[in-house]
C-alpha cells in the first residue's frame, strides 16, 4: 500500500513538475523521490519492529515480576496468605524512573492489594492458568490518563475436595519506556540510513551530471556553428542515445546543405547565364543610340541602356553575393596582406569613375604609414571595398569628396569611406545592409552592394557600420583583426 501511494505521488509530482524542466531535473526528481518515499517506508516498518521488540521486552519483565508476585501470595485453607517482602518489592520496582504498578484479585472483581486503578483484562471465557495475558490499557482521570502495558496471571487456589478458586495478579508498567526505546532505535537505524542517502543522492547527483556532459558538449558544438555553417556534428566517445540524436541533426544539416547549395548554384548559373545576353543587349542599344535620329526613339534606346545597366550590374552584385557565401569563401582561399596598399591601390583605380560623377576622390596617406597586416579573402575585401566606394561615388552627389583611409587601433584594423554629401538618416544606418533594401531610389543601385559588403566583413570576423561625418556627410566603417 506505501509504495502504490508513493509511486502515485512521485507521478502526480513528476507530472506537475516535467512540462518545461530540464532533463537533469525530471532524472533527479524520478531518482530521488523514491528514495525518499523508502525511507519514510523504511522509518515506518523500523519504528513498527521497534516497538514489537520494546513489547517483547517489556512483557518479558512483566512476566517475570508477576511469576515473583504470584509466588509472594500463598494460598492457606480457603484463604491467601500474602508475604511481600522488600526483595520483592525490589524486582517489582527495579526501574525508578519508570512507575510500576501492581494489584491482587479474585474475580469477580474482589480487590486484595495493590492499586485499584488497573484496567481490567479483556473478558476471558476459560483463560489459561499459569500463563500470562498482555494488552494495552489506560490508568487515572481523564485529566491525568497514562497508558501503559500490563501483564495478567491467572492463578488457582483452595484446599482439596472444595471448589478451586481462581486469583487474578496484575503488573503494569508505562509505555513510556516503550516508546522511548522504540524511538531511540528508530533514531539509532535512521541516522545511518539518512547518511546513506545523502551519500546516495550525491552520487546519483554526480552520476546524472556526467551522464549528460555528452548532450552539454553537443550543445555547445551547436551553440558554436556559424549561422551559414552546416558542416556536421561530430562527437567522439559519446553514447549511443548522443550519437543517433547527432546523426539525425546532420542528417537534416546534409539536407538543408543540400538544398541551399543548389538554391546558390542556381542563382550562381542563373546570373553566369544572363551575363552574355545582357552584355549584348547594352552594346546594340548603345550602337541605336549612336545611329538613331528620333528624338523620341532616342529617349526609348536610353531607357532600354539604363535597364540593361542596372540588369547588368544586378547580374554582378548576384554573382559577388554568390562568391561571398561561406563554402565559396572557403575556395578561394585564405592569405596575409597589406589592407592600406590595398585600398591605396584600389583608390587610385576608382578615380576615373569619380572624375565622370564630378567626385573628388582621394587617398588619406598621412606620411610614411606603417602597412596593416590582415588574413584573410583579398579578392572579397577588395569587392567590399570597391562597393562602399562606388556607394558614396554615387550619393555624394557632385561636387562632393571622399576621402579613404586606413589606420589602426589596438587589435584592429580600421578602413574609413568618408564623403561630405547629403549623409543618411539614422533610422536607415542598419536597414539598408539587409538585402535588396534601398534608402533612395536615385541611382541604378539595386540594394545588394551594402549586403555583400557586410557578408564579406563578417566572413572576416569583423564588423561594419554607418556613421555621421561632420559637419555633414557619411561615414563608412569597416574593423577588421590584425594579422
Amino acid at each position: 500500500m506505501i509504495g502504490l501511494r508513493g509511486a502515485a505521488w512521485i507521478q502526480r509530482a513528476f507530472g506537475r513538475f516535467s512540462g518545461a524542466r530540464s532533463l537533469r531535473r525530471q532524472l533527479l526528481l524520478w531518482l530521488l523521490l523514491p528514495q525518499l518515499v523508502l525511507w519514510l517506508a523504511a522509518a515506518f516498518v523500523t519504528y513498527d519492529v521497534a516497538l514489537r521488540y520494546a513489547n517483547r521486552a517489556i512483557d518479558a519483565s512483566l512476566s517475570q515480576a508477576t511469576r515473583s508476585l504470584a509466588r509472594q501470595v500463598k494460598p492457606i485453607g480457603n484463604g491467601l496468605f500474602i508475604d511481600l517482602p522488600r526483595a520483592a518489592q525490589d524486582i517489582i520496582e527495579a526501574d525508578p524512573g519508570d512507575r510500576v504498578y501492581y494489584m491482587v484479585s479474585t474475580p469477580p472483581g474482589k480487590f486484595i492489594l495493590g492499586n485499584r486503578q488497573l484496567p481490567a483484562p479483556p473478558p476471558i471465557a476459560d483463560p489459561r492458568l499459569g500463563e500470562p495475558y498482555f494488552y494495552d490499557g489506560t490508568m487515572g482521570d481523564r485529566a491525568h490518563a497514562m497508558n501503559v502495558r500490563v501483564a495478567a496471571l491467572y492463578l488457582s487456589y483452595g484446599e482439596e475436595g472444595t471448589p478451586p478458586q481462581r486469583m487474578l495478579v496484575q503488573i503494569a508498567r508505562s509505555r513510556a519506556s516503550r516508546e522511548q526505546a522504540a524511538r531511540q532505535i528508530l533514531v539509532d537505524t535512521a541516522l545511518p540510513l539518512s547518511a546513506l542517502m545523502v551519500l546516495m543522492s550525491m552520487i546519483v547527483w554526480a552520476g546524472i551530471r556526467a551522464g549528460l556532459v555528452p548532450l552539454s558538449r553537443m550543445r555547445a558544438l551547436v551553440e558554436d556553428l556559424a549561422p551559414n555553417d552546416l558542416a556536421p556534428i561530430e562527437l567522439e566517445a559519446a553514447p549511443q542515445e548522443v550519437r543517433a540524436l547527432a546523426k539525425a541533426i546532420n542528417t537534416l544539416l546534409a539536407q538543408v546543405n543540400e538544398s541551399v547549395t543548389s538554391q546558390k548554384r542556381f542563382i550562381s548559373d542563373a546570373a553566369h547565364q544572363l551575363r552574355t545576353p545582357l552584355a549584348g543587349l547594352k552594346s546594340q542599344t548603345e550602337l541605336a543610340l549612336q545611329e538613331a535620329q528620333d528624338p523620341a526613339l532616342k529617349a526609348r534606346l536610353q531607357r532600354v541602356n539604363q535597364s540593361a545597366t542596372r540588369s547588368a550590374h544586378l547580374v554582378n552584385q548576384l554573382l559577388m553575393l554568390a562568391r561571398a557565401e561561406p563554402e565559396s569563401a572557403t575556395e578561394l582561399g585564405r592569405a596575409r596582406f597589406d589592407l592600406r596598399r590595398l585600398a591605396a591601390e584600389l583608390s587610385a583605380e576608382l578615380v576615373p569613375r569619380a572624375l565622370a560623377a564630378g567626385i573628388d576622390l582621394g587617398f588619406d596617406d598621412s606620411g610614411d604609414m606603417p602597412p596593416v597586416f590582415v588574413q584573410g579573402h583579398a579578392f572579397l575585401l577588395r569587392e567590399a571595398l570597391t562597393n562602399l566606394i562606388d556607394n558614396a561615388i554615387r550619393y555624394a552627389g557632385r561636387g562632393s569628396a571622399v576621402t579613404v583611409r586606413v589606420s589602426t587601433q589596438g587589435a584592429q584594423a580600421i578602413v574609413e569611406v568618408e564623403d561630405n554629401g547629403s549623409g543618411l538618416p539614422e533610422a536607415d544606418r542598419e536597414r539598408v545592409f539587409q538585402r535588396f533594401v534601398r534608402a533612395t531610389h536615385e541611382g541604378n543601385g539595386c540594394g545588394l552592394g551594402l549586403a555583400i559588403v557586410k557578408e564579406i566583413v563578417n566572413r572576416h570576423a569583423g564588423s561594419v557600420t554607418l556613421e555621421a561625418a561632420q559637419p555633414h556627410g557619411l561615414r563608412a566603417v569597416i574593423r577588421l583583426p590584425r594579422s
